[in-house]
């Protein structure tokens, strides 16, 4: 038994789960359409990197060690479960992050670069999540001498001009502290030179992108605080957050780059940072676009809406009713995890189901037996299911819960 891939076969095995919906959309390559949202805005990141080499054309076929390994990724890191990931079988999967070629691009010498790049996860389905996803890694190393150090000085005295004179108030933290510490081979003075760097660099991004675009007043500052965090291949690490139309909304990760992911790329006597942010997130929020599928669409109404090099408001073109299916199941003995019907629900409806969601649960005191029930959300986004295609899908999922898992109805 073997699974086609881009046209390549692979054998299947015990952790082969990828499926055939997921399958069908790696060669959609959104980001590379120049009229798409996803499209305009890798487009405006770009062009805020102009010195930057900008790569989105990597394979999502990656090996656990340049998914996992090569980041520092613990052994019991959730992310390498298949509950979480999409396997081909035990030795490839569907990169789950653009960080997957961190390693590979600085091996090659690349030492100031922008990856644009499909991504893919196991998740929940509702209006903000979908299996697949796009990210842009942005990464910047400078030579661990007089002369990098230099550069770096001279850069943060430029970037610290250019927001001082902008509409921009910025909550910060301390670059380095004893939760977010140092690594231990960096001298502490050049780590936090790096990660003050990092912070200008990413505050005039997101400047660039948010700037006026906030608030209903274009002329209120925009707002941008910094926040403590943990990833496996960066130390110090941070999160960012701007507050957009009365909200604080979560932007992206950063970090001072792993020295040994600098190390395995063969790149010595250097430092940097490295930052990931997933196009979708911004895009639903720039755009107010309220359903990641629309991403999806191939209908004109949602395509012809975008001007190259313009951030417009979405205008919603249909309004249709919702159609409630629900499934009542004892979990079979063997376990059954919400992604893995959420993915049976995916690859059965397709972007015809909204969301997804567990409204009972409970365990017979006398069998010890687990009952969930969960609710399905049927609604087309261009155009009105009828009650007989809702439960012709909702009669094929159950069918295919009982052949998949074993799974009884209540």
């Amino acid at each position: 038994m073997h699974v086609s891939v881009l046209g390549r076969e692979y054998p299947r095995d015990s952790q082969t789960n990828i499926t055939s919906a997921i399958i069908h959309k790696l060669d959609r390559r959104l980001h590379l359409q120049p009229s798409h949202p996803l499209g305009i805005l890798r487009n405006l990141i770009e062009s805020h990197y102009p010195t930057f080499s900008a790569f989105s054309d990597m394979s999502p076929v990656v090996t656990p060690a340049r998914n996992f390994d090569d980041l520092s990724f613990p052994l019991d890191h959730p992310g390498r479960s298949v509950t979480d990931s999409y396997y081909i079988n035990k030795d490839y999967l569907l990169r789950t992050h653009t960080s997957a070629h961190e390693v590979e691009t600085f091996s090659k010498g690349h030492r100031e670069w922008l990856l644009t790049a499909d991504v893919y996860r196991r998740d929940e389905i509702d209006a903000s999540h979908y299996p697949a996803f796009h990210q842009v890694e942005g990464a910047r190393l400078f030579h661990d001498n007089p002369n990098g150090i230099k550069e770096i000085e001279e850069d943060n005295a430029r970037l610290s001009a250019h927001l001082a004179s902008s509409n921009i108030i910025i909550e910060d933290i301390p670059h380095i502290s004893a939760s977010n510490p140092v690594q231990p081979s960096h001298d502490p003075v050049k780590a936090e030179l790096v990660a003050r760097n990092l912070k200008l660099s990413l505050n005039s991004l997101i400047l660039h992108l948010f700037g006026g675009r906030a608030s209903a007043n274009e002329e209120e500052p925009l707002k941008v605080r910094w926040i403590e965090a943990y990833f496996p291949f960066t130390s110090p690490s941070y999160e960012v957050e701007v507050f957009f139309h009365g909200k604080w909304l979560e932007i992206l990760g950063c970090g001072v780059v792993l020295q040994s992911t600098l190390d395995r790329a063969n790149v010595p006597n250097s430092i940097g940072w490295a930052f990931g942010l997933g196009l979708e997130r911004i895009a639903m929020i720039l755009y107010s676009i309220p359903d990641i599928r629309l991403f999806w669409s191939k209908d004109s109404r949602f395509l012809e809406q975008f001007i190259p090099g313009t951030i417009s408001t979405f205008k919603p073109f249909s309004k249709h009713p919702p159609c409630y299916k629900d499934v009542s199941f004892w979990v079979p003995s063997t376990g059954l995890h919400e992604n893995d019907f959420c993915d049976l629900v995916r690859d059965t409806a397709g972007d015809s189901v909204e969301d997804v969601k567990l409204i009972d649960s409970f365990t017979h005191p006398k069998t010890n037996r687990t009952s969930h029930c969960y609710r399905v959300n049927y609604r087309s986004m261009d155009r009105s299911l009828t009650n007989d295609e809702a439960n012709a899908f909702h009669e094929r999922v159950i069918s295919r819960l009982k052949e998949d898992f074993g799974v009884e109805i209540r």
